[in-house]
């Protein structure tokens, strides 16, 4: 059974969701670009995020949930580590997907690995149909991730984020239009 763009209910209040969009859309815009170029997610764009919600979830987050919050950046930090000594994914990957944690309320946490599946698959067709075309690539020069065999990460990652925090705004006003 597929779900339609307004059926689906996300536990992340728009008002959350409206504050901290403006200033983590840029950051996910800035880690898939970075991770495209160079292969390399910055540790500043990790640092930002992670300061975006130790900042504004003091104003959006309701203080008994913030803690909360902070604890599942820990959490997704340790699995990320574990995940990278593995070799399963890379240290900036996971560093960034910490500071991503706490913007996604853990009821959410299920819905979000779904739509996150969802923009890993478009993200990856999308880079490698663009990796084919000369034009693009000519025009994107010395772009490391269309010489490397891995994929940029923070492509799929920066994405879901914005996605998710634009779905739950856009939600929100649809609601309050109606």
């Amino acid at each position: 059974m597929l779900l339609t763009f307004d059926e689906v209910r996300w536990s992340l209040p728009f008002d959350q969701a409206l504050w901290f969009l403006p200033f983590a859309l840029p950051i996910c815009i800035w880690v898939a670009w970075s991770d495209m170029k160079f292969m390399r997610i910055p540790n500043k764009a990790v640092y930002a995020l992670a300061l975006v919600f130790l900042v504004v979830g003091l104003v959006a987050v309701p203080l008994a949930e913030y803690p909360w919050r902070l604890l599942q950046l820990v959490v997704v930090l340790v699995i990320g580590f574990v995940l990278n000594m593995g070799g399963v994914i890379g240290a900036g990957d996971a560093k960034f997907a910490a500071a991503m944690a706490p913007f996604i309320p853990l009821a959410d946490a299920r819905n979000f690995l779904l739509l996150f599946a969802a923009v890993l698959l478009a993200a990856f067709v999308t880079h490698r149909v663009f990796r084919a075309m000369p034009g693009w690539r000519a025009r994107t020069a010395g772009w490391k991730s269309w010489e490397d065999k891995r994929f940029p990460m923070g492509l799929a990652l920066g994405g879901s984020l914005a996605f998710y925090l634009i779905w739950v705004v856009v939600l929100g006003l649809l609601e309050r239009s109606a």
